[in-house]
């Protein structure tokens, strides 16, 4: 079963390491610890029974608690799955509207995609000399498709 972990948000990553190196140390069968960046301040956790998922969770820094009732696998996919923002649509060669930072308003061309980090590097327009700036994909819009007329 699957138990969930009350936890400090903004801790999940560093206090599902604990639990992993805890449950190895003391011989805890826990099959998987999970994390997900849309739920905030929680972590699943799945073992065989409570009293293992109890174990884990006393005396260890920035837990909580544990939530009473276990859950299935299919309540937690609704919980966790994401939709990719519209955002995603950009690809190189696009104009987008940077939506804030220090170039908040400003207009750019695409010109490097990393998939992976979620970054994009473009070129602002509207300025004496073009120079590369990154940037996280989720602060932009698309304005205009390249190949696109005015």
């Amino acid at each position: 079963m699957i138990y969930i972990f009350r936890v400090t948000t903004g801790q999940e990553k560093i206090v599902a390491q604990m639990l992993e190196k805890k449950a190895k140390a003391q011989d805890i069968p826990i099959h998987a610890i999970l994390i997900s960046e849309n739920v905030r301040g929680y972590l699943f956790v799945e073992s065989k029974d409570e009293n293992a998922a109890v174990k884990l969770a006393t005396n260890t820094k920035h837990v909580k608690g544990l939530l009473k009732k276990a859950i299935g696998i299919e309540e937690i996919e609704k919980m966790i799955k994401t939709e990719k923002p519209a955002s995603a649509t950009v690809e190189l060669g696009d104009l987008v509207e940077i939506r804030s930072g220090p170039f908040k308003g400003e207009k750019a061309k695409v010109t490097k995609m990393d998939p992976i980090k979620e970054d994009l590097t473009v070129e602002l327009i509207e300025v004496a000399v073009p120079i590369p700036v990154t940037i996280k994909q989720k602060i932009v819009k698309l304005f205009r498709k390249a190949g696109e007329e005015v």
